[in-house]
């Protein structure tokens, strides 16, 4: 097969001195057009996050049942920080986002995974045709969150087909990535940025070097065969989006102050910090960069407890609280940002993972792969305390359990989910066919994307 220019820019993975740049092709004008700024922050919680132990009923009849089934992961109330008038609380270690809900900033999207079509426990049983494909595979649940296709393989990604549909003009890009290349940034004609998370974007040679030189003499690729010349346009893509976005993350913001620890005061400088630190001073910039909408992909690893996610004895402590307290701590510093600012209705970020675990604990102080989880949503003008989504049934071996440990069948999906910010940032109706491939089947017979946003 001949190489051509657009099939070198959509296969080919480039890296510049530092920035990866995803997809090259030039963006085409297909939506509808967008007034307002807006931005969408995807925070992608790696290995599985327990949303079970992150979101936990207050209720004594749902309460008694929790404590039941989840053994030896299950919270004490004294571990937890209720969300007033909900019914539910999040772990303890999130309080410092609890605040948020008392804002009316925060909602809770309740058992949300990927489905393909609507289940319930006995269809499970009877057509394994329906089911996700490879259900509670690390990468294939990673990919089917990021591309919307639960039953087969996704070669682009809801943020980069809902980038397919933004008329964007040349420059930086709307898509940014600071958690590396995912599935989540493709898409079939829009381009998108990786950058790092920390450290500066330069090119170690001085203007005079004779590797400037040398680049400025391959970056022309002119007359040198259509391979040369696409890469020559790929690498100068990436070099000028390196120049134009090194101003914004190397000089010092206003956005950073808010990003301490509410407990010591000192600077935050974990990785996930690091991120949507830089994240606020790229949507800080969003006019600099003639940027209506942005798209952002940001992650946070180490959700794959199966051993120790609890402190024996006192199970409000141990590796899951020292995640899920650095969630909290991060997100809610930036939506102080966002506030500061003046655009917290104007930015959603919202949690995604592989997939939820088992409700029964193990031996080992941890719990399993399963299948739905909970989620989070902030800021973006949510519905105020909003409860989205059917809690299941905590009895292990229920109506809403695929096994007798707790591995509960979703009852609200992906789609209905991650459609509702979709349709928040302005994906029109006619496009979300394209955005969200499955959208027919969740878009109708009394199905719709839920109602986050007021």
């Amino acid at each position: 097969m001949s190489m051509t220019r657009r099939h070198f820019h959509r296969t080919a993975l480039t890296a510049g001195a530092a920035a990866a740049i995803g997809m090259f092709g030039r963006t085409a004008a297909f939506g509808a057009s967008a007034s307002g700024y807006r931005a969408m922050v995807g925070v992608f919680l790696f290995g599985g996050n327990d949303g079970w132990n992150m979101v936990v009923p207050t209720d004594p009849a749902t309460y008694g049942a929790y404590l039941a089934s989840r053994g030896t992961v299950a919270l004490a109330p004294g571990s937890l920080a209720p969300l007033a008038g909900s019914g539910y609380a999040l772990h303890g270690a999130m309080a410092p986002l609890a605040s948020k809900w008392d804002q009316n900033a925060l909602s809770l999207v309740l058992n949300t995974g990927t489905l393909a079509v609507p289940l319930d426990k006995t269809t499970y049983a009877q057509r394994p045709d329906l089911r996700p494909t490879n259900l509670m595979s690390h990468s294939d649940e990673q990919e089917h969150w990021q591309g919307l296709r639960a039953r087969s393989v996704s070669r682009d990604g809801f943020m980069g087909r809902l980038t397919d549909r933004i008329a964007a003009s040349g420059g930086v890009p709307p898509l940014m990535s600071f958690a590396g290349n995912n599935v989540a940034l493709i898409g079939q004609r829009a381009k998108s940025i990786v950058l790092p998370s920390t450290g500066s974007l330069t090119r170690s040679a001085t203007s005079t070097s004779a590797v400037d030189q040398a680049f400025a003499a391959f970056s022309s690729g002119a007359g040198l065969g259509t391979l040369t010349e696409s890469t020559a346009a790929t690498y100068t893509d990436a070099y000028d989006m390196t120049r134009a976005t090194a101003t914004v993350l190397g000089q010092s913001s206003s956005v950073d102050a808010y990003f301490v620890d509410p407990d010591t005061g000192a600077a935050l400088g974990s990785d996930l910090a690091n991120q949507l630190k830089r994240v606020a001073r790229m949507i800080e910039a969003h006019g600099t960069f003639g940027h209506a909408r942005q798209s952002f992909f940001v992650s946070h690893g180490g959700y794959d407890t199966h051993d120790n996610q609890v402190t024996p004895g006192e199970t409000g402590k141990g590796t899951h609280a020292a995640l899920l307290r650095e969630l909290a701590v991060c997100l809610a510093a930036f939506h102080n940002a966002m506030l500061a600012l003046g655009l917290g209705d104007n930015v959603t970020a919202f949690t995604m993972s592989d997939f939820g675990r088992t409700y029964k604990g193990n031996a080992q102080y941890g719990c399993d792969h399963a299948w739905g989880s909970n989620h989070l949503v902030l800021g973006g003008g949510v519905t105020a305390r909003g409860v989205f989504g059917r809690y299941p049934d905590p009895t292990l071996g229920g109506s809403d359990d695929i096994s007798w440990e707790g591995r509960f069948l979703p009852t609200t999906s992906q789609e209905e989910y991650i459609g509702a910010i979709l349709r928040w940032h302005g994906v029109s109706d006619a496009d979300m066919g394209y955005v969200v491939p499955n959208w027919s089947t969740w878009s109708s017979n009394g199905r719709a994307p839920l109602a986050l946003f007021a």
